[in-house]
């Protein structure tokens, strides 16, 4: 099925490339590349909001922002956040906002395990991590089933 997808998009893109449409098969073929970045409500730091978003505009990667608020609502007041939909709006980065509620460890394991084309994930630090789970496991040993390298700005 994926292989079939990929033929499709190529000979899509042939048939834009030959009548001249050379961005448009050049976008066609651009390989999907996004950065997950996992954030608690309430604990949002600007570092690590700038840091994910420098590195989507460098690498040309689209970001999936994980949110895990307490109760799993959709509303994001934090003013923090709402600069970084406005800077990625401006830069031309993509975004999708996954709101949920749970363990961040579980949901950043599930969402890299759904979504193969994660080159890595972006956390604050350890310790908040940590402190949602309520596990006293080294940091090493709780990510064994991550799918992609982990980044983590804060200390």
């Amino acid at each position: 099925m994926r292989l079939s997808k990929k033929i499709e998009d190529m000979m899509s893109a042939v048939s834009f490339a030959e009548e001249g449409e050379f961005d448009t098969a050049r976008q066609m073929l651009k390989e999907e590349r996004r950065v997950l970045l996992a954030v608690n409500e309430g604990r949002v730091e600007r570092r690590t909001l700038r840091y994910a978003l420098n590195t989507c505009k460098r690498i040309g990667a689209d970001l999936d922002v994980l949110y895990i608020s307490k109760d799993g609502s959709g509303d994001i007041s934090d003013p923090v956040m709402k600069t970084l939909f406005a800077d990625m709006e401006k830069d031309g980065i993509r975004c999708e906002m996954i709101i949920r509620n749970g363990c961040m460890k579980q949901l950043v394991i599930d969402r890299t395990r759904e979504r193969k084309d994660i080159l890595f994930v972006v956390i604050e630090s350890a310790e908040a991590v940590d402190m949602e789970c309520g596990k006293d496991k080294r940091l090493s040993d709780s990510w064994d089933n991550l799918q992609c390298p982990l980044v983590m700005v804060g200390v």
